[in-house]
């Protein structure tokens, strides 16, 4: 809009400039904040080696949480399943509360709520309460995290939830969460991220509150924890924590660091299949089509590592999602796997790319569905737009992957338990927090040269494979290894004498 454009339509309004002050009004005044006061990550070290970290942000609620550095990645040791298995416990009967439903009417009365997740290499209990609520919410957390009574009947009751979830799995139309396990399985063949994140069924009977009392004696020991919280006063959190977290017995006794898994994850490489009828996957009257899924992966970097954000941004740039998606460019209909793989095959049902990121190593992979007549032909379409990849990055796209993954990451970073997460995550695997500015900078920073060059060395590992559904058109992993190998990524051709 020009500067000049005058307000005078006709009406018996004034010919102001809008560029121009308005006569007889006072000057406003604006708020402003001291330098970088207000979005700074504070960071102190207790005595025994924990780490509180906090994020002030306005509001009446606060979320606040512990993050431990332990997940299935850990459990090399021990039946698969203990992580899971814990994650389920999390918030049950505790030495201060005698049940689940205690700890919820004592968070009410604060308007709280609490959550436990586990992922492949952290597990984060969190709470999100009114700010005036602190003290309870620290001395509930240190409860629920150092002082569990793992009751028989809640192993048992665990147990059946474990079943039911494995049960679900196998059952849902989304294979997504299984198609990740998998890859997961086959690009780390049996070490750290490749251990099963799903406790395994064979291993449903085994875990006890014994087993469980040795992983946790090793692993949750506070210099492999944060506090962190979001929307309170730094020196408040410090205090709860001295007096909730630092001289505190836990239940298992003392710990013993000496034993954690400090292995590196190995990146293998390999293909894990898994024929399965896929026809009645429907829940409802509406009948799902039958697919075969495959999702096709190479090894990228860790998130320490400079090159992750020109990963990101080749991850934006790649996008991808259903078939059934409509919209405009903010949907990511621009993206490769849209307007290459989508838009020109009418017959594929998904082509989304994901990349999963730990502290050392990476992997990213494209996930997509057809018909399984058509496998053949969608693995050649996949392994081709990994090719592509290396080529030189178009001005405009690489400019539209940047700024989608800055919107994406500024408007997650609205939300308070996102950035609870960020602030734990970081802290927990850095000892420090990249604030969003800084993360906006190197993303403006990233060249079509830094794409190529990531691309280039991704291609160079082994590919990692996962292959759901009807696989009888499936093309052999050499065959795929040798597409990827290839200048144009096009399969092996196969002549057969009888079609």
């Amino acid at each position: 809009v020009c500067n000049k454009w005058a307000c005078s339509s006709g009406s018996g309004y004034p010919n102001i400039s809008l560029s121009a002050p308005l006569p007889g009004i006072p000057k406003p005044v604006f708020a402003a904040v001291d330098s970088h006061e207000q979005c700074e990550t504070k960071i102190t070290t207790l005595e025994n080696g924990l780490k509180v970290a906090s994020q002030n942000k306005f509001g009446q609620f606060c979320t606040v949480g512990i993050l431990v550095n332990s997940g299935s990645r850990h459990e090399t040791k021990y039946p698969s399943g203990v992580a899971h298995f814990l994650e389920k416990l999390a918030f049950s009967s505790t030495a201060q509360y005698g049940s689940k439903d205690e700890i919820l009417l004592t968070l009410e009365k604060h308007g709280g709520i609490c959550d436990c997740q586990t992922s492949r290499d952290t597990t984060m209990y969190a709470v999100s309460a009114e700010v005036k609520g602190l003290d309870t919410v620290v001395s509930l957390l240190s409860d629920a995290v150092l002082q569990p009574r793992l009751l028989d009947e809640e192993i048992e009751m665990t147990r059946m939830a474990v079943r039911f979830e494995l049960e679900d799995l196998s059952m849902r139309p989304d294979p997504e969460p299984l198609l990740t396990e998998m890859i997961h399985a086959a690009a780390y063949r049996g070490n750290t991220v490749g251990l099963p994140r799903f406790c395994p069924v064979e291993s449903v009977e085994k875990i006890d509150k014994k087993l469980l009392h040795m992983y946790l004696q090793s692993y949750y020991c506070p210099e492999r924890m944060v506090l962190a919280g979001v929307g309170i006063e730094h020196e408040q959190l410090v205090a709860c924590a001295r007096k909730y977290l630092l001289n505190v017995k836990p239940v298992w006794g003392a710990s013993t660091p000496t034993n954690v898994d400090l292995s590196v994850a190995q990146y293998t490489g390999g293909i894990v299949r898994m024929d399965k009828d896929m026809s009645d996957v429907s829940l409802g009257p509406t009948p799902i089509p039958e697919l075969t899924h495959i999702m096709i992966g190479l090894e990228s970097c860790s998130f320490l590592e400079d090159d992750f954000i020109p990963f990101a941004v080749l991850n934006m740039m790649m996008g991808g999602g259903g078939s059934f998606s409509a919209g405009g460019p903010g949907k990511g209909m621009f993206t490769r796997l849209y307007l290459n793989v989508l838009n020109r095959h009418h017959w594929m049902y998904n082509a989304t790319s994901y990349h999963h990121s730990y502290e050392d190593t990476g992997l990213l992979c494209i996930h997509a569905s057809a018909d399984p007549r058509q496998v053949r032909e969608m693995v050649e379409i996949l392994t081709r737009e990994f090719i592509q990849m290396a080529g030189t990055a178009g001005e405009m796209e690489l400019e539209r992957a940047k700024t989608q993954l800055k919107s994406m990451l500024m408007m997650n970073l609205e939300s308070r338990p996102v950035i609870f997460e960020d602030v734990g995550r970081q802290v927990l695997a850095t000892g420090k927090r990249k604030l969003p500015h800084e993360l906006c900078d190197l993303i403006s920073n990233v060249t079509a040269s830094d794409i190529k060059r990531v691309t280039t060395k991704m291609l160079c590992s082994k590919p990692a494979v996962a292959a759901l559904g009807d696989l009888t058109e499936m093309p052999s992993y050499e065959h795929i290894q040798a597409a990827l190998s290839s200048k144009d990524g096009h399969l092996p051709r196969m002549y057969r004498l009888f079609r």
